[in-house]
């Protein structure tokens, strides 16, 4: 029986594309042709100029995940039966917390079972899945038009790295949908216990896990927790993730549903500032975190190359490199999610965009002076002063 705590899927084929060898880190290359996937198996070509110009609209996804208990179920819930004008297709997962959705939705459709796509008084769709959901969306798809959006619910005890990717991969589902976002629902009252509770043997939780690869964080139940509490939860999830945004919720009631749909996660950047919480104190929790690494605007192929090599060792080898020169290497890391913005200084941009060992990097559309570059990492072992070393020296011994 598959679930979402199995192992990573198996990276689809791609018709006709050659395996690339990775250069060493130190080896000389041509000027770097950028792709539009990478992966330490693979590099895949991209048969589009960037995903900024598809011209055919694709149907965003969301990934819905967070720790048993949070209000996932709730959110979901009020989705499916509240008035808000919009047509979202919501995938339950039989596993997670939605069991209650299930049988009140049987109930109103006069006890038919939810195992195929139910359509709901609110314009909404609904059905309910064993697996990771890719043949209900497949399914789904025959019936477009019924709907602009789908969401995608995971266990309580996911890691959702590999569920992003494994959207973010395939191609037969990559051509009519996208991968709009990561939306994780935290219990403010339990979260920093079970932040703690780090089981025998591990080095985080599956709570870090789902904070750390979040877009948008909806922080629920903060009516059950005092002010000065509160306060100290705030800082421990930014801690973790002071890149996503953080909604405050009681009963998982998000009363704009725009601020968790429509993100495109995936598709852009932002100014890639990090929000941390204010008041003289900054909480860094010891298993995961997030480092801003500026980057100056490249002068050459030559370092946009060994930039390249940089972050293939961090996400690929999970190690930070000294010197392109050496072969020594300081510090294991584990990268979660990486986001920045590459600028030449001739002009040329691009975006990256990564999850785990997955990255894309595509040009940026023409816009207004954007200044330096920059990189966002959030993840394990991230010693924020070697990265800042390490990257500068990388980039200078090719000055």
């Amino acid at each position: 029986m598959n679930n979402f705590d199995d192992e990573p899927p198996e990276l689809v084929d791609v018709h006709d594309v050659a395996q690339q060898s990775v250069p060493p880190l130190n080896a000389a290359a041509e000027p770097p042709a950028f792709v539009k996937y990478k992966t330490p198996e693979r590099m895949i070509p991209s048969t589009e100029p960037s995903s900024l110009t598809t011209k055919v609209p694709k149907v965003p996804i969301t990934i819905v995940t967070g720790y048993l208990g949070s209000g996932k179920s709730t959110l979901l819930n009020h989705i499916l039966t509240d008035q808000h004008n919009k047509k979202i297709a919501v995938i339950l997962n039989e596993f997670g917390d939605s069991v209650d959705i299930e049988k009140s939705l049987s109930v109103s459709s006069q006890g038919e079972l939810v195992e195929e796509w139910l359509e709901l008084k609110n314009g909404c769709m609904c059905c309910s899945v064993k697996d990771n959901g890719v043949a209900a969306i497949e399914n789904l798809m025959t019936k477009r038009g019924k709907f602009d959006y789908i969401l995608l619910e995971t266990t309580g005890v996911a890691d959702p790295g590999p569920i992003a990717n494994m959207f973010w991969l395939d191609d037969a589902l990559g051509s009519e949908i996208q991968l709009d976002g990561i939306v994780t629902v935290v219990d403010a009252s339990n979260i920093v216990r079970s932040l703690d509770d780090i089981p025998q043997g591990a080095d985080m939780t599956t709570a870090h896990l789902q904070i750390s690869h979040a877009d948008v964080i909806v922080l629920n139940k903060i009516d059950l927790v005092p002010e000065e509490k509160l306060e100290s939860v705030r800082e421990r999830v930014k801690g973790i993730n002071a890149m996503a945004k953080v909604l405050e919720t009681k009963y998982s009631k998000v009363e704009n549903l725009d601020a968790i749909l429509d993100l495109g996660s995936f598709e852009k950047v932002g100014d890639l500032t990090t929000k941390r919480p204010t008041g003289g104190r900054s909480f860094h929790d010891p298993a995961i975190s997030t480092v801003l690494l500026p980057l100056p605007k490249l002068t050459s192929d030559a370092q946009l190359e060994h930039l390249e090599s940089f972050i293939r060792s961090l996400l690929w080898e999970g190690s930070i490199p000294t010197l392109p020169s050496s072969q020594q290497q300081d510090g294991t890391v584990e990268i979660h999610r990486l986001k920045g913005r590459i600028v030449m200084k001739e002009g040329r941009r691009w975006i990256l965009q990564g999850v785990r060992e997955v990255y894309e990097s595509f040009p940026q559309e023409e816009g207004q002076d954007v200044g330096d570059g920059k990189i966002v990492l959030i993840g394990k072992g991230l010693d924020e002063n070697l990265l800042k070393e390490a990257l500068s020296a990388w980039l200078v011994e090719v000055d």
